[in-house]
């Protein structure tokens, strides 16, 4: 950063400790990116947000950096917060528009309903889940199963339902195992990968049979 650099990828608590110490001037910044901008705004980042770029904005000003905001998701109130950011003139593409069916149509099962929903108590979801997947995964299909939390994942990978033939992913598990684990479960040495919701960014195995979400994400 002494010797200059064009950009800087950075988490907001990082950024704003570099600022305060005299190490950052972004004093000429010409582009601002916020990523998951839904989650930066509603997690409490939403105040070092500001800080940061109140370095680099001027009040109702023209010169202000081009700022590209981007959220798998965008509740009204993402829109009312976002716009202190935007130019009075600014634009907004939506890739889902109105369309009501916003999952994948292009996910199909062998009884031809692609997405199925089922209710059970949550002390039999790992025995519940041990079914579907011998029922719609088969003796050598490839499963994934997103958890909310690394404890349930943990958990139900443990399970007597699937733990033969399970390993779990989540943010406590090294960075090498990680990569062990994703090889295996592409080769198929194990059909079952038992992840967080966190975990699942960025996964991109294109062998996988069946998706189960152990409860719908918040």
């Amino acid at each position: 950063m002494r010797s200059g650099i064009d950009i800087l990828v950075g988490t907001p608590g990082r950024i704003k400790d570099h600022l305060q110490n005299g190490k950052l001037d972004l004093s000429k910044v010409k582009h601002v990116v916020l990523d998951e901008v839904d989650q930066m705004l509603d997690m409490g980042f939403a105040e070092q947000v500001e800080d940061i770029l109140r370095v680099a904005y001027k009040k109702d000003s023209e010169d202000n950096p081009q700022t590209l905001l981007f959220s798998a998701t965008c509740p009204h109130w993402v829109y009312d917060v976002a716009k202190k950011y935007m130019k009075t003139r600014y634009e907004q593409i939506d890739l889902i528009g109105k369309r009501t069916q916003k999952a994948a149509t292009t996910v199909e099962a062998s009884n031809s309903c692609g997405h199925l929903a089922i209710e059970c108590h949550w002390s039999q979801r790992a025995a519940v889940i041990g079914d579907v997947i011998q029922v719609y995964s088969g003796s050598h299909g490839r499963t994934i199963v997103f958890c909310e939390t690394k404890k349930e994942a943990n958990e139900l990978a443990l399970n007597a339902s699937i733990k033969q033939d399970c390993q779990s992913l989540h943010g406590d598990i090294p960075q090498k195992q990680r990569e062990i684990t994703l090889k295996g479960f592409r080769s198929g040495s194990f059909k079952v990968l038992v992840a967080t919701n966190v975990a699942a960014r960025g996964l991109d195995i294109p062998e996988v049979d069946l998706v189960v979400q152990s409860s719908p994400p918040k």
